[in-house]
This record gives C-alpha cells, structure tokens and sequence, in this order.
C-alpha cells in the first residue's frame, strides 16, 4: 500500500516538530506510514530523533517502524525555529508542489499538509488564498467547488463563506452558493466518511434565525429556498436553525455536519470542542487532502511546546478517508 505524505510546511514552524512528534505516537494512533516532504534539516533543529532520508516513496514502509522516512529537499537556507524566512518560504512551496504531485500520480494514497505563512509565501510568487485553493487548482478543480470542512471527533462544520469581512457576508450568501457547497459536503461525506445518507443542519445566518424576518430577512430569501431544493434532491437537510443552540451534545447527534454562514460561527464551537484535534479536510477533489487546523505558531516553534493532536488526528483522518474512498470506489463498480 502507498504510504501518505506529508509536506512539510514553513521549516520554521511547528510543522517539523509536531510531524515528529506524530511519528512517535504511530504506534499509539495505529498511524500509517507517511513520508514528510521537505528539508530534512528543519526536523533536525528541533528534534533529535531518527530520521531516514530516502528517494523513492516505496522505500518508507521499510523505513517507518525504525525511522521518520523524509523525501529531503535541501532549499530552506539556514532554518531558525521561529523566524520565517523567504528562502523558507520557497521550500514550503516547493514542499507543497512535490506532495500534491506525488498524491496526484498515485505514488502518495492521501496528502497532509502543514502550516505555512502566507505572508512570506506571497512573497515569493504563491498566488492564492491558501494551500487549499492551490491543491484544487492543481487538481483541476475549480476554487468554487473545494469545499473546506473541519472536523473534529464530535463535530464537522463547513462554513459557507471562509476569509471575508463579516460585513461582506450576506452579500456573497446566494441560493446558488448554498447548493453547490452542500453537494459538494454530501459527496464528500459519502466518500471520504462513508456515510451513506448525510444528515445536515444548516444555521441561520442572524440571531435566532432571523425571527421569521424581524432581525434579517436572509434566512428567508436565501436558506430558505436553497433548504427546499436541497430537499427536493432528497438531501437530508434541516435549518435554519439558530446557531446558538446548534452546538450543544444533543443537537450535535442530529447531524453528520453542520453548514455555516460564515468563519467564526463554523471555527469558534469546532475550536472550542477540539482545539487539539481538529483537522482541515478538503472536499471536492480527487484527491484525500487533510491540514492540522492550526496556524505556524511562531511563537513557539522550537522550544518543545507544540501539541501534536491536530497533526496526528489529520494523519488518522486521511488514511481514514483513503480507506472510505477505496470502499466506495469498490462498491459503485
């Protein structure tokens, strides 16, 4: 079976580090092999384990009971923990490029990308919103059509409209928005989670649902419409509902994933349930994308103080996926 990999984000990050520290909990999270791509020396700086370099992906199985297996590209210049760099910067991307091209040929079974700093990656010639838009792209699929849902082991949220100001949002919710984003998490959710008939919750986007118009009319001109077709496709969709009370336990077991209006009201109630633990996941492409759900950290990077929860938990959930996709795959045939 093909090992995943995992690139290694900005070499002056936490990336290095909790993908290290993963490696050393494979046995306790049953992880699968996986290959980090990126320069070998940024796991050096902050960690004193094993590391195997190799050139050919077939090699990691060997390697991965007795070593952290790195498809080495010597580009970051001199790594320091904690102080991004352009040079650091090109070996995310390069980094970045290497894994997706790897996972896309069918060398790699899933790919698991780490935090990188868009700021520096812009810089140097990165050109989209984030790592999430370039791996669609690469794909060939379009950026309207990669859906972002985080997860985390009690929640999946998608958020219909991610980093905006909170004044733009009503503007970009449309009926058409609504309907291509839940497909795209129906689809996903059947072959990545294997989850035969998803049941989704969709949250209204102003206090108490709109209160049938008196504080907003969006639910009604916009959710509205788009529940009711959703419907009609026999989607198993429920909203709007007040976001305030969408989050409790109870309602929690009424859903497979909850559709957001927008950023905050998606993150806050995943990153307060699973702030260790939450994962990006991608959906719409032909490929299993997953991200720790977290940023670079900076701040810490190097001095042994980032959890690896969020890099373990994105490593179990793309083997996970892999494996749904291969059943699904199986069972339509």
């Amino acid at each position: 079976m093909a090992p995943l990999v995992v690139a290694m984000g900005d070499p002056a990050g936490v990336g290095p580090e909790t993908i290290a520290k993963a490696w050393e909990a494979r046995a306790d999270h049953a992880l699968p092999p996986f290959v980090v791509v990126g320069d070998a020396r940024a796991i050096e700086a902050v960690w004193q384990g094993p590391i195997a370099r190799i050139g050919d992906l077939r090699d990691a199985s060997r390697q991965f009971g007795t070593a952290l297996p790195v498809l080495s590209l010597h580009d970051a210049g001199a790594v320091v923990p904690g102080q991004p760099s352009a040079d650091g910067a090109r070996a995310a991307f390069h980094a970045l490029e290497t894994a997706t091209g790897l996972t896309q040929s069918g060398a790699a079974r899933a790919l698991v990308t780490a935090p990188v700093a868009k700021a520096q990656m812009y810089q140097v010639g990165f050109t989209y919103p984030g790592q999430t838009e370039f791996v669609a792209e690469r794909c060939g699929v379009s950026r309207e059509n990669a859906v972002m849902m985080l997860a985390g082991p009690s929640l999946r949220v998608v958020p219909l409209t991610t980093h905006v100001p909170l004044a733009d949002v009503s503007g970009l919710l449309t009926v058409e928005l609504i309907l291509a984003k839940v497909r795209v998490t129906v689809r996903g959710l059947r072959k990545n989670f294997g989850i035969a008939q998803p049941r989704l919750a969709i949250a209204g986007l102003n206090p108490h649902a709109g209160e049938s118009g008196a504080l907003g009319r969006e639910e009604i001109d916009v959710v509205e419409p788009a529940i009711a077709q959703l419907r009609a496709e026999g989607i198993d969709i429920d909203g709007p509902l007040a976001a305030d009370t969408m989050f409790h336990p109870r309602a929690r077991a009424r859903y497979d994933a909850a559709i957001c209006c927008y950023h905050d009201q998606a993150l806050v109630p995943l990153k307060t349930l699973h702030f260790d633990e939450g994962v990006n996941m991608t959906l719409g492409l032909p490929i299993v994308r997953t991200s720790p759900d977290h940023g670079t950290a900076f701040g810490i990077a190097g001095q042994d103080k980032a959890h690896p929860g969020a890099m373990v938990a994105a490593i179990a959930m793309a083997d996970a996926a892999a494996t749904h996709r291969e059943r699904y795959a199986a069972h339509r045939t």
